[in-house]
């Protein structure tokens, strides 16, 4: 299938989309509103199509690159779901590095959160993703029953097994002890709640379009925050102003950084909402930011 890019579709038909994604309707209540989009031969069920990740997009780093070095763990947690699994990897040679724990998005580990894992091995950090339905049997290889699986873990549960998997990786042997997270969409609300509960245990904090957590809690965190937002979603990034004042209340060092005429999932490199100036800028300053905290 030939590569869309989000100015192809109206952003009517983007915002529908995403509120799907999110599990604000069902696929038959989508597949109804984008009707009226459908003309020229194509149909609402092609557009679905168009719109679902194409995984095949995301392999920046391959699996078998020679400079790294990947394996699955599993992870203890005895407050969570009893253990969580998740895709280790690190550069192929190296002395003790900083952590960066990646949380995904609400489908579970996919082949693009892995890759982001590899893109974080190459410049030089241990990334460990978990995958949040591990005791569902793990991400099936497919966004729609990932996400209905999702509806079946413990929300509580799934937190204990990220934060469980948080000070795993804060305590490795091969790690320096300094630990940084990074999460999308719902991996961004995770990492949020992840700061309020680690205090000082975690070192930088990069969310990309994560729902924030309230003035009480976030007077709590004690890691950078470098908080990432897409303009045209509005349902996210609106919480950013109160997010912002609560964060210089309690002198939490942060940045925001709001990408003009981006959606929601603009760094996801498998969709047409992605934005590659966008997501490339984002990138760079998350290794700024990683590098800036992780390894004073």
């Amino acid at each position: 299938m030939q590569r869309k890019k989000a100015s192809d579709f109206p952003q009517e038909l983007l915002n529908l989309f995403d509120v799907y994604v999110h599990g604000g309707m069902s696929r038959r209540v989508f597949l109804d509103g984008a009707q009226k989009f459908a003309a020229g031969g194509v149909t609402a069920a092609a557009l679905f199509e168009m719109l679902k990740p194409n995984y095949a997009w995301a392999i920046q780093v391959p699996p078998d690159d020679s400079r790294i070095a990947a394996k699955v763990a599993t992870v203890p947690s005895p407050q969570g779901n009893g253990s969580i699994k998740g895709y280790l990897v690190r550069p192929a040679s190296a002395d003790k590095l900083p952590a960066v724990l990646v949380v995904h998005e609400n489908r579970g580990l996919n082949p693009y959160i892995e890759d982001v894992a590899r893109r974080l091995a190459i410049a030089n950090f241990i990334a460990f993703a978990p995958d949040g339905l591990t005791s569902l049997g793990g991400y099936p290889g497919d966004d729609e029953k990932g996400a209905a699986l999702f509806k079946q873990v413990d929300p509580a549960k799934m937190q204990e097994d990220f934060l469980a998997a948080a000070m795993w990786l804060k305590s490795r042997p091969d790690g320096t002890g300094k630990l940084g997270a990074i999460g999308f969409c719902f991996g961004g609300g995770v990492v949020n709640k992840l700061a309020v509960r680690m205090g000082a245990d975690l070192d930088a904090a990069v969310p990309f379009y994560g729902v924030q957590p309230d003035a009480a809690d976030a007077a709590k965190i004690k890691a950078p925050i470098n908080a990432q937002y897409a303009e045209l979603d509005i349902r996210i990034t609106s919480g950013w102003p109160a997010f912002d004042a609560a964060l210089t209340e309690a002198h939490v060092p942060h940045e925001g950084h709001v990408y003009k005429g981006a959606n929601h999932g603009f760094h996801n490199d498998t969709t047409p909402r992605y934005d590659q100036a966008a997501a490339e800028e984002a990138w760079r300053r998350t290794l700024d930011w990683l590098n800036k905290y992780l390894r004073a």
